[in-house]
């Protein structure tokens, strides 16, 4: 039985019959669905005995994100101790609200990594650039020890379909079994790190019992006006569909490793390779014989990344890479970064694809007839996909601030069945939803099949400033820092 698990929800039990069969092995569920991701952290809050662990990049101070923390107050209501991690890049609320979460008695909150108060952050960034900018990037929700979801949602409504103005393409997964413990173990050494600081040594202030009152008042109060939004409604007003999702997902079994940065990594030189994950994807990628499938936003390989896929390439592997195009990038730094690569990716045989900004989710195909707010499409999403046997899915992105500055988390699942489904949905957005790069005399971008229009000879669809952007950033020599 996994560590934590008292026998009370559907998973586990799924659990105890069917891993007999290989002691080693765990449970696995795809989120791919915005909605369904949500609804499964908010179905496992519910069900929580006797802790929520909780690590993320950012929690935005939006309905999202006010639901999220609603469900974590409901729990730590009925007894659960409640620990979250946040980093203080983007901190819900700013620090009133962090501390109003860690005035309740049953919930701890810790920032890493704080910026110091008292001084502007862009001043800060200057002074101290090298550390301040090295960020906490991993994203894990775990509870009871039982059960887990990491991949690459941060906590806020454009994660989640809740945004009527752009919807990412994310991917999560659902674990359940021996894995969750290394997940568990990873989260200790973030929580008992030096860079963990209490929010109220941070914030150097506490709510009193009757202001934590009135904020659990005008939070409720919050949701309860957002009920009758149609778009919103389906993780305020289907808990029963909550639990619905929780009993009945089905489960893809097999063996896996948590690959995670250590948080010595912040604080420690680049070469310090010991403390990263990196290392550990190396085998297999090594040990590819057929193809390789790569899903990164930010795609920004460098030298020795190109010359990695050449080799694969050369030894008869075919590399396939779904990034975001120009138009559906919301940090277009960072594809300056990438666009400086692209013919050379080309020429040695990797193949590349960017998401048209107008991509169509699956969700939205499968519900034809019914009217839906058009939305920009971003891609969020990080998986590989190894001879579509393994799977990586995670919160790293194929660029050096993931490699080499921010922490990150991820999995490497060996599942054959799991791995060729998201090789699936990636095989989906290439027909439909990506261009096709080519390259001859000059780069051309070949539309996907279902939008009726010529190949492209610049970024398609990409706003003029976007375009300046990517043309100033391109020749200056901050590579290592997108």
């Amino acid at each position: 039985m996994a560590k934590g698990d008292r026998g009370g929800d559907g998973l586990s039990a799924r659990h105890r019959v069917d891993g007999d069969a290989d002691a080693r092995a765990s449970g696995f569920h795809l989120l791919e669905d915005g909605r369904d991701a949500l609804l499964m952290r908010l179905s496992l809050a519910a069900t929580a005995q006797w802790r929520i662990d909780a690590q993320y990049y950012l929690l935005h101070d939006d309905l999202t994100g006010r639901a999220f923390m609603q469900a974590l107050f409901q729990a730590a209501d009925r007894g659960v101790a409640v620990r979250l991690l946040v980093d203080d890049m983007a901190l819900f609320g700013g620090d009133a609200a962090a501390v109003t979460a860690a005035a309740h008695p049953n919930v701890e909150v810790r920032i890493f990594n704080p910026f110091p108060r008292g001084m502007a952050r862009i001043f800060q960034y200057v002074t101290r650039f090298g550390h301040i900018s090295r960020r906490m990037h991993n994203k894990t929700f775990t509870v009871d020890g039982r059960a887990t979801v990491l991949g690459g949602r941060n906590i806020g409504d454009i994660y989640y379909d809740a945004n009527p103005d752009i919807g990412y393409r994310d991917l999560d997964v659902l674990a359940v079994g021996p894995i969750v413990a290394d997940v568990c173990e990873s989260f200790e050494s973030y929580w008992d790190s030096d860079l963990a600081r209490s929010v109220e040594s941070v914030a150097a202030r506490r709510l009193s019992p009757a202001a934590f009152q009135e904020a659990r008042g005008r939070l409720k109060a919050y949701l309860d006006g957002h009920r009758r939004a149609t778009r919103t409604a389906y993780f305020i007003e289907s808990p029963r569909r909550a639990e619905r999702l929780l009993r009945s997902s089905p489960l893809d079994w097999g063996r896996a490793e948590i690959v995670a940065d250590h948080p010595r990594k912040i604080s420690s030189p680049r070469d310090r390779d010991e403390y990263h994950l990196a290392p550990r994807l190396r085998p297999h990628l090594e040990s590819l014989n057929e193809e390789l499938l790569i899903v990164s936003p930010y795609f920004v390989p460098g030298r020795q990344g190109v010359e990695l896929l050449a080799r694969l390439v050369d030894r008869g592997v075919r590399v396939r890479v779904l990034t975001n195009s120009l138009a559906s990038t919301d940090v277009a730094v960072v594809h300056a970064g990438y666009a400086r690569y692209r013919r050379e990716l080309l020429a040695a045989g990797v193949e590349l694809h960017e998401l048209s900004p107008d991509a169509v989710p699956r969700r939205r195909r499968r519900r034809r007839g019914r009217r839906l707010p058009r939305t920009v499409a971003s891609l969020h999403a990080k998986s590989f996909v190894f001879d579509r046997r393994r799977l990586f899915i995670g919160s790293l992105n194929l660029d050096p601030r993931s490699l080499l500055e921010n922490t990150e988390i991820g999995v490497v699942i060996d599942a054959p069945a799991l791995a060729d489904r998201v090789a699936g949905y990636f095989e989906d957005d290439l027909r439909d939803n990506a261009y096709h790069l080519t390259f001859t005399d000059d780069l051309a971008w070949q539309p996907p099949q279902r939008l009726k229009e010529q190949a492209w000879h610049r970024e398609p669809h990409a706003v003029w400033w976007k375009r300046l952007t990517v043309s100033l950033v391109r020749w200056l020599p901050m590579e290592s820092l997108l």
